[in-house]
């Protein structure tokens, strides 16, 4: 049995949440929600995750999971808040403990446990769930993060920032526990899914020769045509490519942000002496 599809795209962060139903039983799970944050003023919101709420209520659906494919450095995840308006259970690979390690360091978030808290489940490479009677098998695809995780049900695979479109190509690998070759490794594990397995990323940066976002694909497309993981593409071609890429990137606009909060699940940091809650930006000495 193959998912109902719904995306709802967040232009400010150009990230996809998705809301996957069984069309059988009306039970649905929601991956990679976005919290609506300006770094500028502090402003904290839920517009975009409204929208998702509103869909799921006019459609009449029963959420069982509320899900995320990593630890988003682009936008704070909106999962503890749709899981409050929605109910369900939340999810996410288990390594996402090697991400909380490393950035509760960086933060100085002793509070933070190692452990994969506050997630209600952590997800192993090849677990198994259900949405409904819809079977979800879950691929750990590592390289971008340590954590990154693919759900597939059916003939869909949600790929979070493993992949993008094919004329974008993947996702960067210089974050802390990313790695060029894992990172190849792992979208060779989703190009080995059938050819006509439609393929939902996570994130549409709109390339030039490009006027309108998209975030479907499939297999075979991105087997044929992804600019840098086409067939023919050696893994070491893959490595310098994607490594000379990165060198090019940009630090992500909410990435301290994001991480301080979407290590604790999407829960904010704890309040400080005088009751206010503050986002840390450490601060880097350049001569």
């Amino acid at each position: 049995m193959n998912p109902e599809v719904k995306a709802f795209f967040d232009e400010t962060t150009s990230t996809v949440t998705y809301v996957v139903t069984d069309p059988e039983t009306r039970h649905a799970a929601i991956i990679d929600g976005v919290a609506d944050y300006d770094p500028v003023t502090g402003a904290l919101s839920h517009k975009s995750a409204g929208k998702v709420i509103d869909f799921v209520k006019a459609e009449g659906l029963t959420v069982d999971w509320v899900l995320d494919t990593h630890a988003h450095a682009d936008h704070l995840t909106a999962t503890p808040y749709l899981q409050q308006k929605l109910g369900g259970k939340t999810g996410i690979g288990e390594h996402i403990s090697d991400i909380q390690s490393h950035w509760r360091n960086v933060f100085d978030m002793p509070y933070v446990a190692a452990d994969g808290t506050p997630y209600d489940r952590l997800f192993a490479d090849d677990d198994t769930f259900a949405i409904g009677k819809l079977d979800v098998r879950v691929i750990h695809t590592p390289g971008h993060t340590a954590a990154d995780v693919t759900y597939v049900t059916g003939n869909a695979a949600f790929v979070g920032d493993t992949l993008f479109m094919p004329d974008y190509g993947t996702a960067r690998t210089d974050f802390p526990g990313g790695n060029a070759h894992t990172l190849y490794a792992s979208i060779r594990k989703i190009l080995a899914l059938p050819g006509k397995t439609r393929v939902f990323v996570g994130h549409d940066y709109l390339p030039e020769s490009r006027k309108e976002y998209r975030w479907e694909s499939t297999v075979e497309e991105q087997r044929k045509s992804n600019k840098h993981v086409h067939e023919g593409m050696s893994e070491a071609d893959f490595v310098k490519l994607r490594e000379e890429r990165n060198a090019k990137l940009g630090t992500p606009r909410l990435l301290y942000p994001s991480l301080q909060v979407n290590i604790r699940g999407g829960i904010l940091p704890e309040p400080e002496s005088n009751g206010a809650i503050y986002m840390k930006t450490p601060v880097k000495q350049v001569n």
